[in-house]
């Protein structure tokens, strides 16, 4: 079979195959080599890391777009300058993107590992990969670019390797990341060149375990039992190392809050405390918390009723008992045949009234509604799909204006149960459909739309240009166009008399009613941070309340929602805006 091929080319060929089975599983990470190493066809430099320092020094000129705001450079800016036909075909996205979280030694801290794999697709094609990670709800980009020797030629077995990135550490504890893989080249009109995937990083008990987390620290042992008419509550106290020296406690039951402030004795127990709960009415079902004195700390919740104990002291003799005992059994077996009678005579009749005395459930519900002391709680679905809210701003209030924007749609994708569409977390996807078509596709795909109304977006962006000295944003058109396009849908939908609850408006403390257009004031209007709760309501179109029920949500009204870490982030953020706009 190999008789008509020369030897060289036999070797050449079975080396390939070799390769090509070899290939299949493999692991690859970056190396520590040079852009000048790839394109002189090194040996060594199958797949290297390329630093920005490194690429303005072999091409000579900068490369700061490259590693800041993480936009993919042609091909033939790196690799095709002495064969730009390598940069002339397509290569598919890469697949089976992975995140894995490595040791870092830093507490506050977590460090995470990208790996993927290269798409069968235009595989022999394939130069390198450009890996992007970006916070959600922030602006911080991280860009690593890893290039493959210019004589390499992939086979399809090599769609089963796995490649990583370099670590990317210093990211936020808890925080919400979107990772990009793309596949180079990227030829101009090919849209399938990437892959992306959201992540949260670790949280703090996850990284370093509970009990060296101050603010996640919560006690995990209680222990209730009834003293009398005093609740006894014994808990373990928290490390020392966290420097805990305060709790409190709080009870709600029939309409009233009871809080305790708790400092244990560390002479006498270093590990554990108890207190008392006393003044607690009986027969009452309280919902107790209790917690570490600090700020956002996690609160454990336990369950208490009082009893109700005899008081009446045991007035019988001894020589009496017996003659107690004969009593009280000769009434309980008269008291027996007499129920036993009176039940016999009345089978019969209670059997041709079972009918008439059922009750309807409406009815019986109806009921035990009107006779609760307490309003009930309505759950939510935890398992159906989250909103969708599209986000649509002006940025021409600047910096300030942008950075509340951006803390509100974090507060409503982790803490409202909403999936958020936002133009800052989708940069990639606007380069490739441009501003109006991206902002068109997504008012198809979303279940609401929400328009930030500012007094920017009315008037001219030039007064407002030199807000701040770091801004150098220009206006905006794009928002004028979106707001007329969304105006226009409204009065359409009003004139087909269809439901116009898809679409709303809000403005923040420094913005007025009158900064709202007037195409979109036929629809809904919220004043955040203080109709939360009705934005809320309206999202998962559930009634704040009924009769004996209300809606109640944890930490999303006026008074609370700052105590969750991404609601501090939001009032500050607001307020920041409200003393710099309003100045």
């Amino acid at each position: 079979m190999m008789q008509g091929i020369r030897p060289g080319l036999a070797s050449v060929l079975l080396v390939s195959v070799f390769l090509g089975i070899q290939a299949s599983g493999t692991t690859f990470r970056p190396h520590n080599c040079t852009l000048r190493c790839v394109q002189q066809e090194t040996p060594g430099c199958e797949y290297c890391r390329i630093s920005k320092e490194d690429v303005q020094r072999t091409l000579g000129f900068s490369s700061a777009g490259l590693f800041t705001g993480c936009v993919p450079w042609p091909c033939s800016s790196f690799l095709g300058q002495q064969t730009p036909e390598v940069c002339q075909h397509y290569v598919n996205a890469p697949e089976n993107i992975t995140i894995e979280f490595v040791d870092n030694p830093n507490p506050k801290y977590d460090t995470a590992v990208v790996s993927w794999s290269p798409s069968k697709y235009g595989i022999a094609f394939l130069r390198g990969f450009q890996v992007t990670l970006q916070t959600l709800g922030g602006t911080k980009t991280f860009c690593q670019l890893f290039l493959l020797q210019n004589n390499l030629s992939l086979s399809a077995a090599h769609s089963q390797s796995v490649y990583y990135s370099d670590p990317f550490s210093e990211l936020s504890l808890g925080t919400q990341y979107a990772v990009t893989v793309i596949a180079i080249p990227v030829p101009e009109p090919w849209d399938k060149f990437y892959d992306s995937k959201q992540f949260t990083t670790r949280t703090c008990p996850e990284k370093n375990g509970l009990e060296n987390c101050k603010s996640d620290w919560y006690p995990r042992y209680i222990e209730v039992h009834q003293d009398n008419q005093d609740i006894v509550v014994t808990f373990n106290l928290a490390p020392v190392n966290l420097g805990i020296r305060r709790y409190f406690s709080a009870c709600f039951g029939g309409g009233v809050r009871r809080d305790k402030s708790i400092q244990p004795d560390f002479r006498v127990n270093s590990t554990h405390h108890t207190y008392r709960l006393p003044d607690l009415h009986k027969g009452t079902n309280y919902t107790c918390e209790i917690a570490a004195d600090v700020v956002d700390a996690v609160r454990k919740t336990f369950f208490v009723q009082v009893q109700h104990h005899s008081e009446e002291p045991w007035a019988l003799h001894n020589k009496g008992l017996p003659l107690a005992v004969i009593l009280c059994v000769s009434v309980l077996i008269a008291t027996c045949l007499t129920a036993i009678s009176i039940t016999l005579c009345q089978k019969k009749r209670l059997k041709k009234k079972a009918v008439k005395m059922e009750i309807p459930q409406e009815r019986t519900e109806e009921y035990y509604d009107k006779l609760l002391d307490e309003p009930h709680c309505v759950t939510l679905n935890s398992s159906a799909r989250p909103p969708r809210l599209l986000i649509c701003y002006s940025s021409n209030d600047g910096p300030v204006h942008i950075k509340v924007v951006l803390q509100l749609a974090t507060f409503l994708q982790r803490h409202m149960a909403t999936q958020v569409h936002l133009d800052l977390w989708d940069a990639l996807s606007i380069m490739e459909e441009g501003d109006l078509g991206w902002y068109c596709r997504m008012m198809k795909e979303s279940d609401f739309v929400m328009v930030i109304c500012s007094r920017g977006l009315n008037q001219n962006p030039q007064r407002w240009r030199n807000q701040e000295e770091d801004y150098s944003g220009d206006s905006n058109p794009t928002i004028l166009a979106i707001t007329a396009l969304i105006g226009e849908e409204i009065y359409r939908a009003k004139a087909l008399q269809q439901d116009l609850s898809k679409y709303m408006t809000a403005t923040f403390e420094y913005s007025k009613e009158s900064d709202i257009p007037s195409i979109l004031n036929l629809v809904s209007s919220y004043a955040l941070p203080r109709d939360l709760p009705l934005l809320f309501s309206h999202l998962h179109r559930v009634a704040l309340q009924r009769p004996g029920a209300f809606l109640q949500v944890e930490n999303i009204s006026e008074n609370n929602y700052s105590r969750l870490p991404a609601g501090a982030a939001l009032s500050m953020a607001i307020q920041e805006a409200k003393s710099l706009i309003t100045a």
